[in-house]
């Protein structure tokens, strides 16, 4: 079995500004794709709060009301994750769950497993309260921006039976996460250094929620990247219909974080590199 295989990835080059343009950023190379070696040992691939949202608005009209990325979710598990996650489970690589928002993951044994696994000693430090004044705001904020009241009941109607999305359901004893700790000793077991993000969204829970991109990579020194195709983003008015938040975020994990990756290319490469032809990963 070959410990690296090649895979067609994306850098952005984030150079020479030209300063004799009027805008100088618009002397980057930009987005450049090259052959790169990943060691099939010190990867995994991470699928981070993929889930079941219901499939309908009428479902939970008032969480799809303030989070309508959901059926672009949807559809990316049901189109996109099948194929991904088989390659992995294929491959030697371990595949990784950080979860969020309730207890359905709670009896499987990756969690438990992570919970073993996770540092006995982490710092932690009392959160600052907001002041009166403060408080005012963020609450005038919460109804008149988000997530505004009349959709709240529903958000916790959601959130109350929160579960994966079928496509996404953990399988044997891979490994469960839902916070950094747990996903640093699920990588220091497996002598993992560089983690592949698939899930939701990419400008939001990828980057910033526990377990998150952020948190991985500053406080534990592990290399996030990300697939394109396997994610989408929080959008605002002005942006969704070209999903240009997603490209933002995109730009930022490969310049901040590490790189991205297409899932064709990365399920190509597993499969000509003889990654996805044996038995799955522990």
């Amino acid at each position: 079995m070959a410990k690296t295989i090649t895979v067609p990835t994306w850098f952005y080059q984030h150079g020479d500004a030209d300063f004799a343009l009027d805008v100088p950023e618009e002397g980057f190379g930009g987005w450049q794709k090259a052959n790169l070696d990943l060691s099939l040992e010190h990867t995994a691939v991470v699928v981070m709060h993929a889930w079941d949202a219901g499939t309908a608005y009428d479902q939970f009209p008032g969480w799809w009301r303030v989070v309508p990325y959901i059926p672009r979710a949807n559809a990316i598990m049901e189109k996109v994750f099948p194929p991904l996650l088989e390659a992995v489970r294929k491959s030697p690589m371990p595949l990784f769950h950080v979860v969020a928002g309730g207890n359905y993951y709670k009896d499987l044994p990756g969690y438990e497993r992570a919970v073993e696994l996770a540092p006995r000693i982490v710092s932690e430090v009392e959160k600052i309260s907001p002041d009166p004044a403060l408080k005012t705001m963020l609450d005038y904020k919460q109804e008149h921006g988000y997530p505004r009241p009349h959709n709240v009941p529903d958000i916790e109607r959601g959130f109350a039976r929160i579960d994966f999305g079928p496509q996404a359901h953990p399988q044997g004893n891979e490994g469960v996460a839902e916070n950094g700790p747990q996903l640093y000793g699920l990588c220091r077991a497996h002598s993992i250094t560089h983690l592949i993000y698939a899930g939701f969204a990419i400008n939001w829970c990828l980057l910033l929620s526990p377990g998150g991109m952020a948190e991985m990579s500053y406080q534990y020194g592990v290399t996030c990247s990300a697939f394109r195709q396997a994610t989408t983003a929080v959008e605002n008015k002005a942006s969704a219909r070209d999903q240009w938040c997603k490209e933002l975020a995109l730009w930022r994990v490969a310049l901040a974080f590490g790189f991205v990756y297409d899932v064709d290319d990365f399920v190509a490469a597993l499969k000509a590199g003889g990654g996805a032809t044996g038995a799955a990963a522990p």
